[in-house]
């Protein structure tokens, strides 16, 4: 019966890897992109965030930055500034804002559409990770990760979007970009708060794709693997906290397992010129997006014995904890700046 079992893993494995392998070889080209663009990007002052910056900066597009750190944000517009990203200062607007209110969220984009009149691409990039088994999950982590990785999304494409409608009668085809990641597509383990968020983002994101393309607002979802970001420095950790640290930060600083942030940038660029719904970075999120769609039941089973052989154990001490109630009254506290990863 065991056997029966691999063979018809492997099996599905297999086909998984001839599927995957034919989508790829299909796959559109990019097309090049005029200059001029305005790029609002959240969590733009580091990370995957300024990568993009950088990238979108180089084609001569305006760039309006996002995050809740105002120090965080004029660092970035130097760096862009020195690597020659931009000419001009003037052409990086600094919006600091916590995307969870969506008040902030309205007022960031009307004034984002004020200063230079409209928006082009809106990247939704903003993003926080919680690490740790679900016995060690505080409620308020699920809420913490939803807040940001989810609604935060929702709060500026709600609110750009009459303005992406409105553009494509002058200027053509509008974008929005939602990075999510292989955790929307894949159930990691002990990342249940950041899975449940970004699987509720990739969601979103292929119903606006389905209900904007024929309006002329291209949705782009972003689904990266492990990246080189540096933000396991700003996840939050609990469970066992000094070995699931020990892991994480290991799996996302490896090179042969993590993209780097510039390399992700790059691809991320391509497919928007390209007009592409959906791209995986990684060739492992490629793979694993497209196994976990053909062969869920393995791909779960796969899962579950990294987390018995692999991963940490829970922490005996504060099991199933209730966790305290998320705060967005103040955008640039200490603790909100510490769970910005992206």
């Amino acid at each position: 019966m065991k056997t029966s079992r691999a063979i018809l893993h492997t099996a599905q494995v297999l086909t998984g890897i001839v599927a995957a392998a034919a989508t790829y070889a299909l796959m559109p080209s990019p097309e090049k992109r005029r200059p001029g663009q305005i790029v609002l990007i959240t969590g733009g002052s580091r990370g995957l965030g300024l990568a993009l910056a950088h990238r979108y900066g180089r084609s001569g597009a305006k760039l309006i930055l996002v995050s809740r750190s105002v120090d965080e944000l004029t660092q970035a517009r130097n760096t862009l500034l020195a690597r020659n990203s931009v000419q001009s200062s003037e052409d990086v607007l600094l919006l600091p804002a916590d995307l969870t209110d969506a008040a902030q969220a309205a007022m960031l984009i009307d004034h984002a559409v004020s200063h230079f009149g409209r928006i082009d691409i809106l990247i939704n990039n903003a993003g926080i990770i919680e690490v740790g088994p679900v016995e060690n999950q505080p409620i308020a982590a699920y809420r913490r990760a939803m807040a940001t990785n989810f609604f935060a999304a929702l709060h500026t494409t709600h609110a750009a979007l009459p303005h992406l409608l409105a553009r494509n009668r002058i200027h053509g085809d509008a974008a929005i970009v939602n990075v999510a990641s292989i955790g929307g597509k894949f159930a990691m383990p002990h990342m249940l708060p950041y899975v449940a968020s970004k699987f509720a983002l990739v969601g979103f994101s292929e119903g606006l794709h389905a209900e904007l393309r024929h309006k002329r607002v291209r949705v782009t979802t972003v689904c990266p693997g492990l990246m080189r970001t540096g933000g396991e420095v700003h996840a939050q950790y609990t469970g066992r906290t000094i070995k699931e640290q020990r892991w994480f930060k290991l799996a996302a600083r490896t090179p042969i397992l993590a993209a780097s942030v510039t390399n992700a940038a790059n691809k991320i660029y391509n497919a928007v010129a390209a007009g592409r719904a959906e791209i995986t970075i990684t060739p492992q999120a490629w793979l694993a997006a497209r196994i976990a769609g053909l062969a869920p039941e393995t791909t779960q089973y796969a899962a579950s014995l990294v987390n018995e052989l692999i991963l940490p154990a829970p922490s005996p001490v504060d099991q199933f904890p209730i966790g305290f109630t998320l705060n967005v009254s103040t955008p640039t506290t200490d603790a909100l700046q510490h769970h910005e990863t992206y």
